[in-house]
């Protein structure tokens, strides 16, 4: 009787072992994934930072020209107005 219990009792603790060494694997490979998923997020949000930088430096850009525009365009009124 002992040694039916025993036999029973080593083969649960067998599949309780696979059954943790199953878990154990798909919680390594998920954690594989999400590691690759972060790496391709950190590579977008750089991404995105280059990106950003340079629409603030074109709209630097855009505000001295426009400022010129309208400083050469209030020019030529004044001397417009002086003519008449």
């Amino acid at each position: 009787m002992m040694m039916v219990l025993f036999i029973s009792c080593s083969e649960i603790t067998k599949k309780v072992e696979d059954k943790l060494n199953d878990l154990t694997n798909k919680a390594n490979s998920l954690d594989t994934l999400i590691n690759k998923e972060i790496d391709k997020v950190i590579a977008l949000d750089s991404i995105i930072n280059l990106e950003s930088d340079k629409v603030k430096m074109l709209d630097s850009l855009i505000n001295k020209s426009s400022s010129k525009l309208d400083s050469i365009a209030k020019e030529k009124i004044k001397s417009f107005k002086l003519i008449n």
